[in-house]
């Protein structure tokens, strides 16, 4: 595998890398990287064959959006870029901002038609483009229709200011319900989900993954190493002031469990095995996943993109798969429950049956 090993994602005619770049760390911030960092970052992506290239319009307050538009404009690549970028949280009160504040216009975030409009002509300008190929829903704000949504991100395709459109951090239902929509209306549908998705965070295996292969939506995980904790930098009993993980952070709960500390030795005794950094072979597996189309890496210099770009060339053999999937198998739940190949055999009479495409 390389980044040139490209792929389809969903079932579209979008034609993107195995990992695409992140730029969340692109612009000012605590985990920011300056121009110059940033363009080196972008350039060692390019330079790997990699095309594309994922923003959003609240990182760094609309720098990474500022950033990546110059970048793409300086090197002349806007034809050879898949473009990305997000809309739906509001700059007044996001977790991604300095200062959450709250008490800001409610129209300036959300799902809805009015701030779609105004999130996209924002974001187009700080681009420096007249379209972008892939628009993704950040997050849904749970009271917009998922009606108005698809219609309003419809006639943007068809009006040409976006190619494609997909969602962000949303209940499984919301997705399948809105690719049927479409699929319906004969109109524009997602083309695919972005979910958190790593060793220690499996839980989208239950519902998200499986209605994203069932509509036809790739899956773009974020965060496969688990804001850092599965690059092998964090130790028991030695957890404070490392990295992302360590005190207020948005990437969720805190990754110190005794179940994720379990699966980061399963990880490092396989990177012992490969003699590969633990953080490529976490990226490796995640790569291998089903459903998988892209995955969503991000760097503060060049030589750590660098490094997760060498993931792509690490096949693990199937023991290797089957002991991290041992690990770090979740608890399972309800909706786990339903998929077991015992509830298979209770209702076929003791016989194991096979279904489509599995």
């Amino acid at each position: 595998m390389s980044l040139t090993n490209f792929r389809t994602l969903g079932r579209s005619g979008l034609v993107v890398s195995p990992l695409a770049l992140g730029t969340m760390t692109f612009g000012p911030g605590e985990w920011g990287a300056d121009d110059a960092t940033s363009r080196a970052i972008f350039d060692a992506y390019r330079a790997a064959g990699g095309n594309f290239v994922d923003t959003a319009d609240i990182y760094s307050g609309g720098a990474s959006e500022e950033l990546v538009g110059r970048c793409i404009k300086q090197t002349k690549s806007r034809d050879d870029i898949v473009l990305a970028t997000k809309f739906a949280f509001n700059a007044s009160a996001s977790p991604l901002t300095a200062s959450p504040a709250g008490g800001g216009n409610p129209n300036a975030g959300g799902a809805g038609a009015k701030n779609i409009y105004r999130a996209l002509d924002a974001s187009l300008k700080r681009l420096g483009t007249d379209y972008v190929d892939l628009y993704w829903m950040h997050i849904w704000d749970s009271v917009t229709p998922v009606e108005e949504i698809v219609q309003t991100l419809g006639d943007l395709v068809r009006a040409g200011k976006i190619r494609y459109y997909a969602f962000s951090d949303m209940p499984a239902w919301l997705a399948m319900k809105a690719a049927t929509i479409a699929s319906e209306r004969r109109i524009p549908g997602p083309i695919a989900i972005q979910v958190e998705y790593s060793l220690v965070a499996r839980d989208v295996e239950d519902e998200h993954i499986p209605a994203a292969r069932e509509a036809g939506m790739g899956v773009m995980p974020w965060s496969p190493l688990a804001g850092g904790f599965l690059t092998g930098k964090y130790h028991r009993g030695n957890t404070s002031g490392i990295g992302r993980l360590s005190g207020a952070n948005p990437f969720g709960d805190s990754k110190f469990v005794e179940r994720n500390w379990v699966t980061l030795e399963a990880l490092k005794s396989i990177a012992a095995e490969l003699d590969r950094p633990v953080a490529q072979v976490a990226l490796a597996w995640v790569m291998a996943r089903p459903g998988i189309t892209s995955t969503l890496v991000g760097a503060s210099n060049a030589h750590q993109l660098e490094s997760n770009v060498a993931a792509s060339e690490i096949a693990l053999s199937n023991d290797q798969i089957s002991r991290l999937n041992a690990a770090s198998a979740p608890a399972p739940g309800f909706s786990t429950g339903l998929t077991m190949p015992a509830i298979r055999r209770m209702v076929f009479g003791g016989h194991g049956v096979s279904g489509w495409g599995e």
